[in-house]
């Protein structure tokens, strides 16, 4: 078996992958864009009233935020596991955990009805939708990317990035249809937010019966055969790659950071917030919801667009018009957000899509070329786990804080931008390797030509 075996997989069997990856990346993500929503719209008063208005939602946006700091522990655990034992039992266990514990939120106690147990028991399930979540991604894009032509890499790899915007769209939806029609006002406070959680145990039969029926990825078949793989992955990952991990978080952070305004539900909390309670917005929160999910079909059509262009263009030079197109928008977002018109809105974070679909939907087979087979699992894991870190895991909180700080949204405006213009940066000092070979043969080649100041071989 040679480094094509991809390229022998049959069209049906190309299309459950395809199936699989994005039914299971959105279960994923439905149920994390759920809880980001959900977290600046009230549980900053279920779980932290003490705290005040204000604090409160700091503090549960500050939820959001830990449970990234538990990605890499995910990372690392998936990561091993899914070079030594396969990429695809590790999905079905991240897929059942994360949907365990997104159903657990759903019948939990309050602060008024438990007191400081409800935010502990939060808290704790919170950890493992993190631990979830950092070992879901890299199962799922090597899945699809390993499955497949090298001339179709971009556009297969796109299909476990589309599950992502589809979950906000879902998560988006549901809430919006909770909070306008099934229990609107107090109603959702009381009792509506914990509906959407509870459906996601219907979600996790569905992804779990399409999963089991997709085969192991042929590479890594190829080096179990070969008996060739790493004992401890996550070892020689940082002996030989560690700058090469450090440049590619990077170029995720900026995505992550900037996404994370309307996944992480900050976008939701800031235009929502009563004046009384000291918004500076103040609109009514299912408008916001349903520009949210208009927006993210927007970010759904540049996901997929944007990695099947890379195909053609390369990875590096589609990463290069993301970020050109996210610094043209970003000082604009929040004056449109400003205006408290629902469709100025949708257009200002439609807009905003653009540069987040053209700086994710490639990022599945730019991620798996970086790295080689025996380590590839962990290597493309734990790299998203830490640029998750780094730009979206309290990207929400701070955004949050500087409002509170300096009463307006222009200090977002340039945190926002900074880390783009650094996440730029980092993409424009690693080498395009678009269409590199994947199979175990050529380890000693992955190992080379990373970044730009090396010459090529």
């Amino acid at each position: 078996m040679t480094s094509n075996t991809a390229t022998a997989t049959s069209p049906r069997e190309l299309r459950r992958v395809a199936a699989a990856t994005v039914i299971g990346t959105t279960i994923e993500w439905y149920d994390f864009f759920l809880y980001a929503s959900v977290a600046g719209l009230v549980f900053g008063k279920l779980f932290f009233e003490p705290a005040g208005p204000q604090s409160g939602t700091i503090i549960a946006f500050a939820t959001v935020g830990v449970s990234f700091l538990f990605r890499p522990l995910g990372a690392f655990l998936a990561g091993h596991f899914g070079d030594r034992i396969g990429r695809k039992a590790m999905l079905v266990i991240t897929l059942i955990l994360m949907g365990v514990a997104t159903t657990l939120i759903g019948v939990l106690p309050t602060y008024e009805q438990v007191g400081v147990l409800a935010p502990i028991l939060l808290m704790v399930l919170r950890v493992l939708q993190g631990l979830s979540t950092g070992g879901e991604w890299g199962g799922a894009v090597l899945m699809a990317v390993e499955h497949s032509p090298a001339d179709q890499r971009g556009r297969m790899g796109a299909f476990p990035q589309i599950g992502v915007p589809i979950g906000l769209l879902l998560a988006s939806g549901i809430l919006a249809l909770m909070t306008g029609v099934i229990s609107p006002g107090e109603a959702f406070v009381e009792w509506g937010w914990r509906v959407p959680f509870l459906l996601s145990i219907v979600l996790i039969v569905v992804g779990i019966v399409v999963r089991r029926t997709v085969e192991e990825s042929p590479v890594f078949e190829e080096i179990a055969e070969r008996k060739e793989r790493t004992k401890i992955p996550v070892v020689e990952l940082f002996k030989k790659h560690w700058l090469l991990v450090v440049l590619a978080a990077l170029t995720f952070a900026g995505n992550n950071a900037a996404g994370y305004m309307t996944t992480g539900g900050f976008i939701q909390s800031y235009a929502t917030t009563p004046i009384e309670d000291g918004g500076l917005v103040g609109m009514e929160r299912t408008p916001v919801l349903l520009a949210v999910a208009g927006a993210s079909v927007v970010w759904l059509v540049m996901t997929f667009l944007a990695g099947t262009v890379s195909d053609r263009i390369g990875r590096k030079n589609t990463y290069i018009v993301g970020w050109i197109a996210f610094l043209a928008v970003i000082f604009f977002l929040f004056p449109m957000v400003n205006t408290g018109n629902p469709w100025i809105l949708f257009i200002g974070l439609s807009l905003f899509a653009i540069g987040n679909g053209f700086t994710y939907g490639q990022q599945a087979a730019y991620f798996a070329e970086l790295f080689p087979a025996s380590i590839r699992f962990s290597g493309v894991s734990i790299t998203y786990a830490f640029g998750a870190i780094l730009g979206g895991a309290f990207a929400p909180m701070i955004s949050q804080w500087l409002v509170n700080l300096t009463g307006t949204a222009v200090s977002v405006t340039f945190y926002i931008a900074a880390v783009m213009v650094v996440a730029f940066i980092a993409t424009l000092l690693l080498r395009d390797r678009t269409g590199i070979p994947l199979g175990q043969e050529y380890e000693d080649e992955q190992q080379k030509n990373h970044f730009v100041w090396e010459k090529a071989a």
